[in-house]
Parts: structure tokens; C-alpha cells; sequence
């Protein structure tokens, strides 16, 4: 019987990813309550941000305005999707959202657009990972045949 590695692959990522973002949900828990912990947090950002930046706009124009609702969704959001992914729930869909998630965090910290990214633990390994996911395994065109 042949065992089906990048298939077995994919759910040990599936796994992992499902209790990182549950974690980070759990972590998050009183944003719901006080909405000025992230407000707090962005406005940090906004201060280390080159002026012009592409993070710089973002926080001004979509972060730092909706913080009051992003402080109850990102906690919810972290939440549905680690215990999609957990259990195997439409796992593309799920995977996607997450993908979204992480790369507003990155786009807002302004990480993305340093080197520094590529050694990020929530960065690179949590984006290619959660992409992978959503494109449900494809193999491309290079990828090796094993």
C-alpha cells in the first residue's frame, strides 16, 4: 500500500496551522472587550512607518479607522478559520481568509517589506503555508515528482 505523502503533507500542515491560529485567537481574547490594545498597537506602527509607505497608508486609510471592528474580527476570524483548518473544514476557503489575515498583519507591522520578513515566524512560513492550503495542494508546473 502506497501512502500518500504529500497528501499526509498537507494535513500535518493543515493541523499545525489550525492551532497557531487558535492560539492567536486565544492570545487576542481582550480585544473584545478593550478595542485600544490594537488601537495601541497600530498606532506604534504608524510611528515606525516610512512616511509615504504603502503600510504607512494602510494604517491610516483602513487599519487605524477600523479599529473598533477589527479588534472583534481578527480574534473571531483567527478563531473560525484554526478550527476549520483543524477539523478539515472546507479547508481552501478557510486557508484563504487565514492567508488574507496574516497578510494585513504584515502589510500593517510593515514587515513585509523588510528582509527581516523571510526569518519571521508569522510571516513566510504562515503565508506560504496558508496559501498552499487554499490552492488545495496544486501541484505546478516545476513542482518535482516524487
Amino acid at each position: 500500500m502506497a501512502i500518500d505523502r504529500q497528501g499526509a503533507g498537507l494535513v500535518v500542515i493543515r493541523i499545525c496551522l489550525g492551532v497557531f491560529f487558535i492560539v492567536q485567537a486565544i492570545v487576542k481574547l481582550r480585544w473584545f472587550l478593550d478595542s485600544s490594545i490594537l488601537a495601541g498597537q497600530l498606532s506604534l506602527w504608524l510611528m515606525n512607518a516610512a512616511p509615504g509607505s504603502i503600510g504607512q497608508t494602510y494604517l491610516q486609510r483602513v487599519a487605524i479607522p477600523g479599529t473598533a471592528v477589527f479588534a472583534r474580527l481578527v480574534p473571531l476570524g483567527e478563531f473560525v478559520c484554526g478550527m476549520a483548518l483543524l477539523v478539515g473544514f472546507s479547508t481552501s476557503f478557510f486557508a484563504f481568509i487565514a492567508f488574507f489575515m496574516v497578510l494585513n498583519y504584515q502589510i500593517a507591522s510593515g514587515t513585509v517589506f523588510e528582509w527581516s520578513f523571510l526569518a519571521n515566524r508569522a510571516g513566510l512560513p504562515v503565508l506560504g503555508s496558508t496559501l498552499g492550503l487554499a490552492m488545495g495542494g496544486v501541484r505546478l508546473p516545476w513542482s518535482i515528482r516524487s
